[in-house]
């Protein structure tokens, strides 16, 4: 969710206020001689200038752009008298279909063999991270005096983190790929996950208003089942031929009306069947994962999905209960340490009972310890079906705001506790470096770049930022310096000004974007040779000025190899078989030529993938010498 939301968030909220002032003129008072729509246009553009306010200044403390939406959506509560502060249930109803959206393009990540191979992680740490943090919540809330339903509701909304600011202290460290990374994402996946079935228990401890025989629970059982039977089939046999069909038409506006199309039709066959909107679009995108438009229908919903999620945490905002806010101001104040220190808790005992190191088991206890926005979420669903009273509902939203708020000063707070790290043991002395091939990344592909030219008895210097790999490299008689590639001062130390040819082998593609134009910039007397990752990847490096030449895709030779050896497999001579790989090698670098002719202005990966669309490379034409050289089967 993008700044940029701001304005069709406000413009969107003109229609929803519009039939709240049509429905009751009496309350549609004048405004500088404004009434009706032109009141609700006054209003959206007094919207826009608090979006366009709160915001950046949000972005700027380091809160993000949710707490900026809420502080927009207070502020209207306090300075707009009618309307959307008179009436902000309906406009709350209306952008919940963002949570509906946001729910779908969570689907659309969560192939299901990918759940598959992460489901030990997942379903088992996840689960017992946030069941652990919401037993001990709800015991809080039960002792605060909540009700049983309302206790267990407010527990779960709370055990869940903020994936936002989770993710983004992740990658401002760089540790995806570190035992803490791997372990915060794999409880955030589980996370995104629970939110449907958390909603779906909202659902079923919702007051009906009477009592339920055995026989209609089981018909409930039955119908909700079915609805979800009939998504799963619509999704696997006909959603795919459907947009197959208007892909042809090539009609891209079209296509986001289908997405969208889909959304909506998902949503309505759970609510049809007495389930959750939010739901429905899950299944309908786990659906949507493995299809080959999965991609473009992301890039087409996404907007819609930032757009509807911003004007849901602004009417979240507006909807807040200031009055009660105001009277229980010390209550909150209290809950938000005790809260976060419980939740912080049971994710730091989870996950020493998980063999995770003390350090790391804190620090996941830090970094997770505020609430997410999936409370916001839950609180509005469980306020309109009447499971929590709307006071308590505007306290435990208050209290989610204000844990991420803090949440900035996490990591400092971590390491006030852990006090000064300990120094890193690996010497960085390059007093040796200055071979006349300098490798960056030890890894797979590095190790195997370095073993001819250390066959020939070339100066290599070899350099990797992985400590482990590093440690290992030293129980083979390997000497691997210790350093970070993407800082100059690093490459120079390692001797970049006087090597002959830079290897770039690193395993992360946006870091080999970042040496090579550190080496172009400041070492351009050196050859420079790229590992690719992918044929976008190498795209993209095109686009920095590398020649075709000094790009290598890490799995194009391995493959051609194997379709060589494949061939010769089938009956085709050596020399035959060698003849169609490089037939086939070379149209394939005329189409990354042109691929790369296409792609040369564009910045963003999804630009370039745009830019590049696959096609078959095409059988060979069946003259006499092709036939000549094809086995008779």
């Amino acid at each position: 969710m993008t700044l940029h939301a701001a304005l069709p968030v406000a413009a969107l909220a003109v229609a929803a206020a519009t039939p709240a002032l049509a429905a009751d003129p009496a309350g549609g008072q004048a405004i500088f001689g404004l009434v009706g729509m032109e009141l609700a246009f006054l209003e959206a553009l007094i919207l826009i200038a608090l979006a366009c306010l709160c915001v950046p200044l949000s972005r700027a403390l380091g809160l993000g752009t949710v707490i900026g939406y809420l502080a927009a959506g207070i502020v209207a509560g306090i300075g707009l008298p009618v309307s959307f502060a008179r009436q902000p249930g309906e406009l709350l109803h209306f952008a919940e279909f963002g949570v509906v959206l946001f729910l779908f393009v969570i689907g659309l990540e969560f192939r299901p063999a990918r759940l598959w191979e992460m489901r030990g992680t997942i379903f088992g740490r996840g689960l017992s991270q946030v069941m652990a943090c919401a037993v001990l919540l709800t015991l809080a809330a039960l002792l605060y005096g909540l009700d049983w339903r309302a206790a267990l509701i407010v527990g779960l909304g709370l055990a869940l983190s903020s994936t936002a600011l989770v993710m983004r202290g992740i990658d401002e460290s760089g540790e995806r790929n570190s035992r803490f990374g791997q372990t915060a994402i794999a409880v955030l996946l589980f996370e995104d996950l629970a939110i449907v079935p958390f909603l779906l228990l909202v659902t079923l401890l919702a007051p009906t208003g009477g009592e339920a025989t055995l026989a209609d629970n089981a018909w409930a059982v039955a119908i909700g089942i079915a609805a979800i039977a009939v998504l799963v089939i619509v999704g696997r046999y006909a959603l795919d031929p459907m947009f197959r069909i208007i892909a042809r038409t090539r009609t891209p506006e079209l296509m986001t009306a289908a997405a969208l199309g889909v959304v909506v039709f998902a949503a309505l066959i759970m609510a049809a069947a007495g389930l959750s909107y939010a739901m429905g679009a899950f299944i309908a995108g786990v659906m949507l994962a493995e299809s080959s438009y999965r991609h473009e229908i992301e890039a087409d919903i996404e907007p819609f999905r930032g757009l509807f999620m911003g004007l849901f945490f602004v009417a979240v905002g507006l909807s807040l209960d200031q009055g009660a806010v105001a009277e229980n101001w010390l209550v909150i104040l209290l809950a938000v340490p005790v809260t976060v220190a419980l939740k912080g808790l049971g994710a730091y005992t989870v996950n020493r009972a998980f063999g995770t190191p003390h350090p790391i088991a804190l620090r996941i206890a830090f970094a997770m310890g505020q609430h997410g926005e999936f409370g916001f979420v839950l609180f509005s669903a469980a306020s309109s079906a009447l499971i929590l009273p709307g006071d308590v509902a505007s306290i435990a939203v208050a209290i989610v705001t204000l844990s991420m708020a803090v949440s900035s000063q996490s990591e400092r707070a971590y390491r006030l506790v852990m006090g000064p790290g300990e120094p890193e043991t690996i010497d960085e002395d390059y007093s040796d470096a200055g071979g006349s091939v300098l490798i960056i990344g030890f890894g797979r592909v590095g190790q195997l770049v370095a073993q001819p030219l250390i066959a020939e008895g070339i100066a290599v210097t070899l350099l990797d930022h992985d400590a482990d790999r590093i440690r290992e490299a030293k129980r083979f008689g390997a000497r691997v310096h210790f350093g970070d590639g993407t800082r100059p001062e690093v490459l120079d130390a390692a001797g970049a000004a006087g090597a002959r040819v830079i290897v770039i082998a690193t395993d992360d593609p946006d870091a080999t974007l970042r040496i090579t134009r550190i080496v172009r910039d400041r070492f351009s007397n050196a050859s420079l040779m790229v590992r690719a990752h992918d044929r976008i990847h190498a795209v993209r490096l095109a686009g920095e000025g590398l020649p075709a030449t000094a790009i290598m895709r890490e799995t194009l030779l391995s493959a051609l190899a194997l379709g060589e050896a494949t061939l010769h497999k089938l009956g085709y001579s050596m020399d035959d078989a060698q003849e169609v790989v490089s037939r086939v090698r070379e149209t394939d670098g005329a189409r990354l030529a042109e691929q790369i002719a296409a792609g040369r202005n564009a910045v963003a990966r999804d630009d370039i993938v745009t830019a590049i669309a696959p096609e078959p490379l095409g059988a060979a034409s069946d003259d006499a010498d092709t036939a000549r050289r094809r086995p008779n089967p």
